[in-house]
This record gives C-alpha cells, sequence and structure tokens, in this order.
C-alpha cells in the first residue's frame, strides 16, 4: 500500500469542494477556517495571501498555496485592500462543487482595474482521523510556479481550471476526481522540495528515508500481521535499536505505538464506511478478540466502537440532508473567459 494515499484515503470524507473566482482590483475576500484542508491557484494576475495572524504572501501566476488545516485568511489584491465576506465557502453544507464565480467590473462590491482568476477549494478531513503527515506540514504550503517544475502539478491545475471554466458532460465524475489527483500533487511537490536526507526532518524526511519507508509501507500493508519491532527492522534492513531510534526520530512515534495507532485509524475507516460485523472488523486490524480490539478502540477514541458506528454515520447523514435543504447559491457570471490558465514563470 502506497502509504501517502493510504493517509488521504483514511482521512477524507465527503466530496471535495472548489471554485473558479475571477474578480477586477480592487478587492479582498475573507475565508473563514474550513474543516479540513483548502487550497488556492492563481490562474491570471495576482494577489496577496493574508493570513489573520501573520505576515502578507504575494502571489504570482501560477502559485499554489495548500493549508492542510483549518486557517484563518484572506486573498486581496493588495494587502491594504479592506476584506469583504466571501461570497462562498467552498465545502459550505457539501454545495460548492465545481462553482464558477465571475465579477464582471463595476460588479456590486468590484473595482474596474487589473483583474485576477484564481481556483479555490477545500477537502474535507476528519479530525478525528489526523494524520500526523499533514500535521508535519507548515500552516501554509507555497508552491511558486518555476519554470519546468512539478509537471504533474501544472498538468492537473491547467485540466480542473478547464472544467470549472467550461462544464460539460461528465464533469461530477472529473471535477472531484481531479481535485484527488490536485491534492496528491500538491503533497508529492512540496516532500520533493525538501532538503535531501540527512538535513530534513519529521515526515518530510521519513517518505524520502528508504529504510523507513519499507518499514511504513508493511505496516499499512498488512496492519493485520502481527508486527514486531524485529520484524520491522529487518523490513527496513536495519538491527532492532537502530530502527527503532529512526523510526521514532523521524515519525514521532515508537513503531508499535504507531502500528497501533494506524490499526485504530483503519478501524475508524471501516466502521464508518462498511456494515462489516465487529468482530470482522477486528480481524482486520489483527484482533483475534472483539473485547481486546473494543478496549483498544475506546482507549482511542474514547467510544465504543458500535457507538462511534452510530454516531459518525448520524454526523454523515444530518450533513447531506443539510446539504440537500440548502439552496444552491445564486452565481454572478460574465461572459468573460481565460484561455491561458498557468503561464510558468522563473
Amino acid at each position: 500500500m502506497d502509504v501517502l494515499s493510504d493517509v488521504i484515503s483514511a482521512m477524507r470524507i465527503g466530496r471535495p469542494a472548489s471554485a473558479r473566482v475571477r474578480r477586477h482590483a480592487p478587492w479582498g475576500r475573507r475565508y473563514p477556517p474550513v474543516p479540513g484542508a483548502a487550497f488556492h491557484v492563481i490562474l491570471q494576475g495576482a494577489c496577496w495571501l493574508l493570513p489573520s495572524d501573520g505576515s502578507p504572501l504575494a502571489l504570482g501566476p501560477g502559485d499554489v498555496v495548500f493549508l492542510p488545516r483549518e486557517f484563518d485568511h484572506g486573498l486581496a489584491d493588495a494587502p491594504s485592500t479592506p476584506l469583504t465576506e466571501p461570497f462562498c465557502v467552498p465545502g459550505e453544507n457539501g454545495l460548492l462543487f465545481g462553482l464558477r464565480e465571475e465579477f464582471p467590473p463595476d460588479a456590486a462590491g468590484q473595482g474596474s482595474g487589473v483583474p485576477s482568476v484564481t481556483l479555490c477549494g477545500a477537502y474535507q478531513f476528519d479530525p478525528s482521523r489526523a494524520h500526523p503527515l499533514l500535521n508535519d506540514l507548515p500552516e501554509v504550503v507555497h508552491l511558486p510556479a518555476r519554470l519546468g517544475h512539478h509537471p504533474e502539478l501544472r498538468a492537473a491545475v491547467d485540466l480542473l481550471g478547464g472544467e470549472l471554466e467550461n462544464s460539460r458532460l461528465g464533469a461530477d465524475a472529473v471535477v472531484p476526481a481531479l481535485l484527488d489527483v490536485l491534492l496528491l500533487f500538491i503533497l508529492r511537490a512540496w516532500f520533493a522540495d525538501q532538503p535531501e536526507h540527512g538535513t530534513a526532518t519529521g515526515w518530510a524526511a521519513a517518505l524520502g528515508d528508504p529504510a523507513i519507508i519499507a518499514a511504513l509501507s508493511g505496516i499499512h500493508r498488512d496492519p493485520a500481521r502481527q508486527w514486531t519491532v524485529e520484524e520491522l527492522g529487518a523490513q527496513a534492513g536495519l538491527s532492532r535499536a537502530a530502527f527503532a531510534r529512526r523510526f521514532t526520530a523521524l515519525v514521532g512515534q515508537p513503531p508499535l505505538t504507531y502500528l497501533t495507532w494506524w490499526r485504530m485509524t483503519t478501524a475508524a475507516r471501516l466502521l464508518h464506511d462498511s456494515d462489516a460485523p465487529l468482530n470482522t472488523v477486528a480481524q482486520q486490524i489483527g484482533y483475534t478478540s472483539e473485547f481486546a480490539f473494543a478496549n483498544a478502540f475506546k482507549r482511542e477514541y474514547g467510544t465504543a466502537p458500535g457507538k462511534y458506528r452510530r454516531q459518525s454515520r448520524a454526523g454523515t447523514q444530518s450533513s447531506e440532508l443539510d446539504a440537500m435543504a440548502s439552496p444552491p447559491p445564486v452565481v454572478t457570471s460574465s461572459v468573460s473567459s481565460t484561455k491561458q490558465l498557468i503561464p510558468d514563470r522563473r
């Protein structure tokens, strides 16, 4: 099992949301924090990311900003431009999927100056299954456009921007898939940009360490196996003591502590996504006793597995009903378009 893909699959809930937004200077929008992660891509023009607590960050054409955790921030054409409340919040009620928001010159609250076009989006993550890999990322992941760098990420942005600009048949299937691809390419790009092994730390180093990634892959591929530190060390090609020291230093947890945590994370996903009996879930993550599994799960989540299943499903159904009952947002549109999505720059 690919560790990065497995991590995202375990944390993700609901559908990702996205919007393509065109505005004319002067403009400023506040984006309140949403559960999970968010991103902005600058397709045309330039703007500033304005954290509620921190220094402004200049963004240019092709720049990608990924916010891995809830983050109160704004976007504006200039740091001095006042921020207004957002026309939309990606992820709100699960509605804003593939939205196109266009503000022509002289529209309410918009200027008639230089236009800016951005993609924004949100991924919903279950906070109870937050993986330390994402917690290890900085609050703001900035991937500036550079000629020849990360061509897969640039291609994914071009495809997503094209789908949101001109909605066509199959968009309901294409856009969520592209958002998933974009998330993985963003993470790939950030980890690839970290210093070479020996100077990187934390999960950036762990994913670049062949020995540790071999052990992690074994855990993720077969969490039900009765792993020992010696066996994981053998997977890594290291002695028991050397492996335990390196794994703990990079991952932040001893090997068997991470194994137990990942088993419980996998169990939570199975309880939410499947109707498998509790004894089957227990066996799939390495427990021969349903009683032992229930005790371990309660230590991790503070509630019994059956109750967790009922509560998590009730929460999902409530969110879906709220989305169905809420009216879709009204979109102000114009006939303008942007053909050149991401010009690379040095």
